[in-house]
């Protein structure tokens, strides 16, 4: 299901928050928990991984992540402040336990509705208590669902890895 490049780098990030001391949380969107897939191929991960949030919907960031709703109306759910409301939201639900969270919105395509995003357009953030949130944005561009979305898993895991090492 995963690649050989994508799995070393999930084993990266595990021995990672491992030697941190770290639990882990995701919040994902247009990826639909396939970071928390490749995270938990890895044997050892429930060492380190706490939860996943699947919140592809509007309501399910609201409800399950509480991004605000007026956010959602006025930038859309695949924007900056959207991934860093999504990461904060799943910190803050999963403290004291989890001390750190990735979070993926975007748009994996083919095509796009929006005029202003297109497809591939893809926003990361990674919080870690106490340490503030990296964010990162990217334009994969209208290569094909399944490679939009293995591009995103894998630019969140680099993050998660640049916010560790």
């Amino acid at each position: 299901m995963f690649d050989d490049k994508i799995l070393a780098k999930a084993a990266r990030v595990i021995d990672a928050c491992r030697d941190a001391g770290l639990l882990m949380v995701t919040a994902e969107s247009c990826t639909g928990g396939l970071l928390t897939g490749v995270l938990t191929a890895i044997p050892g991960s429930s060492d380190v991984v706490d939860r996943g949030y699947i919140t592809y919907s509007l309501h399910g960031k609201i409800e399950m992540l509480g991004v605000p709703a007026q956010m959602l109306a006025e930038q859309g759910a695949v924007s900056a402040p959207v991934a860093r409301a999504m990461v904060g939201g799943a910190l803050a639900r999963s403290l004291p336990r989890a001390a750190l969270a990735v979070a993926i919105t975007g748009i994996a395509g083919p095509g796009s509705t929006s005029s202003t995003k297109p497809a591939g357009l893809v926003y990361l953030a990674v919080a870690q208590e106490g340490r503030g949130i990296l964010e990162e944005k990217h334009e994969f561009g209208d290569i094909g669902r399944h490679e939009v979305r293995m591009a995103s898993v894998e630019a969140a895991l680099d993050l998660i890895l640049k916010r560790l090492e």
